[in-house]
């Protein structure tokens, strides 16, 4: 993996358990795959978020999907307990907390890496003591000195997504410049503050926000153009799953195609993040997605040779 690296399917809730064939290395942070991009296999303890709101609100049908999806291959589960869908109201700490901890505590005891999806820093702290090793942050250019601390404080690994404004009003803040340069500069912006706080770089995943404070047409401008978040330096995470952008393009009669229509789309848009050297992807469906990421890595590693070649490097 290049600049952008720096540094299965999932079934119903009440299907069994898939027998864990060949054991997993232990879960460390450190001991992530380099030759491919991360599956971020997404968990929404949640009973509104806009994919898959309430098909995992109780404990048993959580930390069931969260296994499917460890067992599928996932390497990095990553638990939320507030919706993030545009207009979503927001969810107060405690009641994110009850709804995630048990299941993240779960996870770990399973062997799972986890990541935790949260605005909160209560929230991401109390996760980190119960094992998690990841924090995957949506407030974007909203942080909160409190996070910025726990994550200088912890040395936790740090996903910032580029947001403007909040779930209500977000949509509205979709006019730029140059959509490029603005999301690269405002994610600049926000990664000085960490750098101030002592946060060292490695810490730091950068991810574009793809559906937060965009438009379609500026979503897949975004996705065409991933190389230029390389000239911030850090891993880039990206996440297109299931999302409205998808929705549109499948659209038949007017009617977008619903959420769970668009894993073949997502599968697609892996392949093309995958394709430019993202470090990872965050997904609903982890066997297809997966499956994109490894075919990406490979065709990306047979081009290498021929791009030394070219450049008079190797011949």
């Amino acid at each position: 993996m290049d600049s952008l690296a720096a540094a299965p399917g999932t079934g119903p809730a009440t299907s069994p358990l898939p027998t864990l064939r060949s054991p997993r290395k232990p879960a460390s942070f450190d001991k992530l795959p380099t030759d491919r991009a991360v599956v971020f296999g997404i968990l929404n303890v949640t009973p509104d978020s806009f994919s898959d709101g309430g098909s995992y609100n109780s404990l048993d049908t959580a930390i069931a999907h969260g296994l499917r999806m460890f067992y599928a291959g996932a390497d990095v589960i990553d638990i939320g307990g507030e919706s993030t869908r545009p207009g979503a109201d927001e969810v107060d700490p405690a009641t994110e907390q009850e709804r995630i901890m048990p299941v993240i505590e779960a996870m770990v005891k399973a062997g799972a890496l986890v990541s935790v999806d949260t605005r909160h820093a209560e929230t991401a702290a109390k996760a980190l003591d119960a094992g998690a090793a990841i924090i995957n942050d949506i407030s974007g250019m909203s942080v909160t000195p409190e996070m910025v601390a726990l994550v200088a404080e912890r040395k936790a690994p740090y996903v910032l997504m580029h947001r403007r404004g909040d779930a209500k009003i977000m949509d509205s803040l979709i006019r730029y410049a140059n959509l490029i340069d603005d999301v690269v500069a405002e994610l600049g912006a926000a990664l000085q503050v960490f750098y101030s706080a002592g946060v060292q770089p490695e810490q730091l995943i950068v991810d574009p926000g793809l559906g937060f404070s965009k438009t379609a047409d500026q979503n897949w401008e975004l996705l065409a153009n991933l190389e230029q978040l390389g000239k911030l330096g850090h891993r880039v995470l990206v996440g297109t799953s299931r999302k409205r952008f998808l929705g549109s393009l499948l659209s038949t009669a007017g009617k977008a195609a619903a959420p769970t229509e668009r894993d073949h789309a997502t599968i697609a848009t892996t392949a093309i993040a995958a394709g430019k050297g993202v470090w990872g992807i965050r997904v609903h469906d982890v066997v297809g997605n997966l499956h994109a990421a490894k075919v990406a890595a490979r065709v990306r590693a047979a081009a290498a040779p021929a791009v030394r070649s070219s450049d008079g490097s190797q011949g």
